[in-house]
């Protein structure tokens, strides 16, 4: 059966008769990031081949699709965050398209269709590249702007896992080579200091970098999008596709910040936070072959946030990181700093970037939200009625939730949101966690999930807070799977393969989801990753992370797909009834983990023909369901899927194991 095309009306999805829609499904996947087959942060390189690579196979070679789109539909969701890279695209050199690849995934999304999937497309980057110790822009970038990429990792200008893991002792965590999650830490350090800047402010902040004839900012988007315009040009004919992300968790670069700031003082707004405390000084200077000393920030809970524990010499080796026919730092030359006789740094305007001709500049409102509507302008070109999933930088949506400035026609607040403590420290914090807004404890249960909804509730106000609303989709929030230095990894290879290994898995990921459910979130779960290993140095194949609810490691042949045994983890955590479609406006969505029990209460309105569509996965209700009608009657139920229609006014279902 065709998907019926979706539209965002004020903070609702709608489909053509008008029912509301709730999108629940996952980012696919977490490898995506990397080139297949060997392109994994678990395998050391020094990236020269980048011209060579291939992300054919990512999310999965197309032999395997058949097994894990039924797998995912049989858990009941109906939506995927598609991921691809601009790197997929355009590896080879600048305007050379990898044609094979881009007929791959269009192979993946029309298939995705088929199986009964919604697809946005999210153009993914994390900390801008594999080079600079994440994913997302290709290689040849760095020569066009004079860096030499090979020299950003040992001039500490990136932290990048394959120069600073050490191979020959693999499979567990190197605190001192690679601190857990330290890639995020990377926004602050020159090498994506400089880059970003460039990308979202080069026409303001390095006016005469020209390459081949453009600014670098236009030089730079205009790579970006001509790879979203490939893909788009090719997914045009699908209507279950929804449109793209804007860009994944950008970064800031140094726009907005003073030349000396090193962030160490913990505002509401703008959080101090773990790792080296670089200034753009700092960073830009170091990047030129100097060392520096810095303050390096940890956690203490009773000083309420991340202050200076130590002093950390960078760049001791003292390696310039730009290439030697490069005329070297734009910033400086656009007299920024100089760099005196003795070999000091000089710091010329302090607030260079953070005025441009006499005003003060805001990094949405100048620079991320015109580009949100430079993306709008391009992909609605090709297909007018498709929907910009827009996206701030990442802490942002979550201690800043405003939007300042004027977003793209059929924009959807894609905001991501994380429990913070559980994913930096792979724990999570029960009975008693802490609130990271108001640093004050919660307790047990319901606190931690009364916490959830006040968060998501700040991110949902954002899109409120748009003239005529627009509808929110949390486009990643989950939870590591490695929790307590990989336990459950340890009791399966045992030979304990009960769901109890997973039940504080569970926990969190129910908390979650009830939160979603209160306040009626689509949302997209932080991932599925084909090739997942339970390994402590592999995950999800990229810098150590394991947010996967999928691990070829978790499959016991022979099993269902869908069940403990057929791959998944802490499945009663994710794999839940909801309402897909409705009949009208919902006021309770709400579903009882330990007796399975679920009730949806909705205002039906009768101008509706289409019954609303809930999602009742057999994993829930492997024996049947028992179903309990006010105000409404049972149209249908088959394939995990009831419909039911409201007489108008206040109608409910019940529904409870057989």
């Amino acid at each position: 059966m065709a998907l019926k095309k979706l539209s965002p009306k004020g903070e609702w999805f709608v489909d053509p008769s008008g029912r509301k829609v709730i999108l629940r499904g996952v980012n696919l996947g977490g490898d995506t990031k990397v080139p297949y087959p060997n392109g994994g942060t678990q395998f050391p390189t020094d990236f020269s081949d980048h011209k060579e690579v291939s992300f054919i196979g990512r999310p999965f070679p197309l032999e395997e699709a058949e097994s894990h789109f039924t797998r995912l539909k049989l858990w009941g969701f109906n939506v995927l965050r598609l991921l691809t890279t601009w790197e997929a695209v355009e590896h080879k050199g600048p305007g050379e398209y990898d044609e094979a690849y881009l007929n791959y995934f269009t192979e993946i999304v029309r298939l995705a269709g088929e199986y009964g999937f919604y697809v946005f497309i999210d153009f993914h980057q994390d900390v801008w590249s594999r080079m600079t110790g994440g994913d997302g822009a290709p290689g040849w970038i760095f020569e066009k702007l004079g860096i030499d990429y090979q020299k950003l990792s040992e001039a500490d200008a990136a932290i990048v896992m394959q120069r600073a893991y050490d191979y020959s002792n693999p499979g567990i965590r190197q605190e001192n080579n690679y601190p857990t999650m330290c890639w995020s830490q990377n926004y602050r350090y020159a090498g994506n200091g400089i880059l970003w800047t460039l990308f979202f402010g080069g026409r303001d902040f390095a006016p005469h970098f020209l390459i081949d004839g453009k600014n670098v900012q236009d030089y730079l988007q205009d790579h970006y999008l001509g790879c979203m315009k490939q893909i788009a040009e090719r997914v045009k004919q699908f209507d279950f596709v929804l449109g793209f992300d804007s860009l994944n968790e950008p970064g800031k670069g140094f726009i907005g910040r003073a030349m000396n700031d090193r962030g160490l003082i913990n505002k509401e707004e703008d959080p101090a936070k773990p790792g080296l405390a670089w200034s753009p000084i700092d960073a830009l200077y170091s990047s030129h072959g100097h060392s520096v000393d810095l303050p390096y920030l940890t956690l203490k809970v009773w000083k309420g946030g991340f202050v200076p524990s130590k002093t950390v010499t960078v760049n001791q080796n003292q390696v310039s990181i730009w290439l030697p026919e490069s005329p070297g730092d734009p910033f400086q030359l656009e007299g920024a700093y100089t760099i005196t006789k003795d070999g000091t740094p000089f710091i010329e305007k302090n607030d260079f970037f953070q005025q441009v001709n006499g005003k003060e500049i805001d990094f949405d409102r100048d620079y991320l939200i015109p580009f949100m509507r430079t993306v709008g302008k391009t992909i609605q070109a090709i297909r007018s009625d498709w929907m910009v999933f827009i996206e701030r930088e990442a802490s942002d949506a979550f201690t800043n939730p405003h939007l300042n400035g004027e977003v793209p026609p059929l924009s959807v607040n894609a905001a991501h949101w994380y429990d913070i403590l559980t994913l930096l420290f792979k724990t999570f914090l029960y009975p008693i966690a802490i609130d990271t807004l108001t640093k004050r404890p919660v307790f047990g249960r319901s606190g931690i999930e009364s916490m959830y909804i006040r968060q998501l509730t700040r991110i949902k106000d954002t899109a409120n807070s748009v003239p005529g609303k627009i509808p929110s989709l949390v486009g990643e929030f989950g939870i590591p799977f490695d929790l307590q230095g990989g336990k459950a990894y340890k009791e399966w290879k045992k030979g304990n393969h009960s769901p109890k290994i997973w039940k504080r898995h569970v926990m969190a990921l129910d908390a979650m989801y009830n939160a979603m459910d209160s306040l009626f979130l689509s949302n997209t779960l932080w991932n599925y990753t084909a090739s997942n290993e339970n390994d402590l140095m592999v995950g999800d194949g990229w810098n150590q992370e394991d947010l996967s609810i999928y691990s070829k490691d978790q499959v016991i042949p022979g099993s269902d797909p869908d069940v403990y045994g057929g791959g998944g983890r802490a499945i009663e955590g994710f794999c839940r009834p909801y309402a897909a479609m409705i009949q009208g406006t919902p006021i309770k969505m709400e579903y009882q983990l330990e007796t399975r029990e679920f009730v949806l209460e909705w205002i039906s309105d009768l101008e509706i023909p289409e019954p609303s569509l809930i999602k009742i996965p057999r994993f829930v209700y492997p024996n049947g369901v028992q179903i309990v009608l006010s105000n409404a009657e049972k149209i249908s139920e088959t394939n995990g899927e009831l419909t039911v229609k409201g007489n108008g006014g206040k109608s409910s279902v019940t529904l409870r194991p057989l």
